[in-house]
């Protein structure tokens, strides 16, 4: 029996981003506050890493053999078709800061 009511601050855009998504899968908010709880209750914890993701190397980091190294490599991906497309890279850059 749901006899319990949750109630946090969150920014308001977050807040609308994720509510639009969950309306677009057509899940309420409270269903997916539920299983959070009850993954929380299963794995004793946290259900996904809290960790601060190591920031990537920059160009001016990078030893001259480190990046000839990633220039080589990027090299050989292109001219074996494993690359994307550079219009393809920035639209999926765009996508992900919106």
């Amino acid at each position: 029996m749901k006899d319990s009511t949750v109630s946090a601050r969150v920014e308001y855009d977050v807040k609308n981003k994720a509510e639009d998504i969950l309306q677009q899968l057509g899940i309420p908010v409270s269903v997916v506050i539920n299983s959070l709880y009850r993954q929380i209750i299963f794995t004793h914890g946290i259900p996904f890493p809290l960790t601060v993701p190591s920031a990537p190397k920059t160009m001016d980091t990078l030893t001259e053999a480190e990046l000839n190294e990633k220039l080589e490599h990027s090299y050989q991906q292109s001219l074996h078709g494993e690359g994307k497309p550079f219009n393809e890279v920035f639209d999926e850059l765009e996508r992900s800061l919106v």
